[in-house]
């Protein structure tokens, strides 16, 4: 093992990697709070000021994927779909199995060009989430709590404010709910066979209420759906601690672009295609198992140095001065202050493993054990 690969696997640096993120995130959401007085002002002015702050904390994220760790991420789609990428406002459908299948899905919005603009559906518990859940709510993200009938108007009335987004927006939807586990994805079988529709080896039951009602709200402005299958080679699976130390995973995508005049208008009709839609990418799945690859030409679009940059500014700005007021500490020789300081670096440590843990599938909701049991 080389210095640097060893140097990835120790706490310490997780820490300092950590508050890099947590103090620079708290930075910009106080940005973000001041940036507040714009919107009645200037909305577009005040969305495009924050795609770009929130840019400078997601970018982070990507930069552990994309420059730490150097997983590879692999596109399986056709050339004319990827002239589209970046130029047009589309949903995105994305199988909801692993713990970094956001990361992968950001790794391409930060590719081309729309990082700081994506969006997606989020259960409202992340909202209370720092950071994360604070930042979405400047950028507009749509809360849900995932049950419809409290939902129904929050969410049409959280994407119709949508519509007119002056940045090209990837609207993400997780449509199977929850991540897939053994249990849910037995409870979710229960539920396809008991209302007579056709069983999925590798996906939960798809969800149909969020995905008609985006595509009702958002058209006139969304172009596409863009139907993407994540799988990683090896069968591995893949977790944000391990792309902390370091850990190289190589994640392979199969993206297919379906223009939105192609899916039925109305509510039902729409709903009946979504689960077609959940059939085929069932057997793409059971294509990728069993022969290693998806269908399609293979594209690499390479990683930018942006992602890179912004956290060695980050770095730059917030270490120097936390490394001198270290050394003040100690050097001062004050118990109280020694401990103070000790005190401060494990209640940080704890609240980088909480963090971490939002993403951990053993510690995901139960959401899907129970719900799915119940009518959409």
């Amino acid at each position: 093992m080389g210095l640097i690969a060893f140097l990835k696997t120790q706490f310490i640096i997780h820490l300092l990697v950590g508050f890099v993120f947590v103090v620079s995130g708290l930075i910009i959401n106080f940005i973000q709070f001041c940036t507040l007085v714009v919107w009645p002002i200037n909305k577009q002015l005040y969305r495009r000021i924050n795609c770009r702050l929130a840019y400078l904390l997601w970018s982070q994220l990507v930069m552990l994927l994309e420059w730490w760790s150097g997983t590879e991420c692999v596109l399986f789609t056709d050339q004319a779909t990827v002239d589209q990428f970046g130029k047009e406002h589309v949903i995105i459908i994305l199988n909801h199995n692993y713990e970094i299948d956001f990361l992968c899905g950001w790794t391409m919005c930060e590719r081309y060009g729309v990082l700081g603009s994506s969006k997606v559906l989020a259960k409202k518990e992340l909202l209370k989430v720092p950071l994360i859940g604070w930042t979405w709510y400047f950028l507009e993200i749509v809360f849900c709590k995932r049950k419809w009938e409290e939902d129904r108007n929050t969410v049409i009335e959280g994407i119709k404010r949508l519509a007119d987004y002056p940045e090209y927006m990837w609207f993400l939807l997780y449509c199977e709910g929850t991540r897939f586990t053994e249990t849910k994805h037995r409870i979710s079988m229960e539920v396809a066979e008991a209302k007579g529709l056709p069983k999925l080896k590798h996906h939960l039951l798809p969800r149909t209420k969020g995905f008609t009602t985006a595509v009702q709200c958002l058209r006139g402005t969304v172009s596409a759906v863009y139907d993407v299958t994540l799988n990683f080679q090896g069968n591995t699976n893949p977790t944000l601690l391990g792309i902390l130390h370091g850990k190289k995973y190589h994640a392979d995508m199969c993206v297919r672009r379906f223009p939105l005049e192609a899916i039925p208008l109305e509510e039902k009709e729409a709903a009946d295609w979504l689960h077609q839609l959940y059939q085929e990418k069932d057997a793409l799945q059971e294509m990728y198992i069993q022969e290693g690859k998806f269908p399609g030409e293979q594209f690499k679009p390479r990683r930018r140095p942006w992602t890179l940059l912004n956290f060695l500014f980050w770095t730059t700005v917030l270490l120097s001065p936390l490394f001198s007021f270290i050394f003040g500490v100690f050097v001062s020789g004050s118990p109280f202050l020694i401990f103070t300081f000790l005190g401060f670096v494990g209640a940080a440590s704890f609240c980088v493993r909480r963090l971490i843990g939002v993403t951990e599938i053993e510690k995901g909701s139960s959401y899907g054990n129970q719900e799915l049991k119940k009518n959409e």
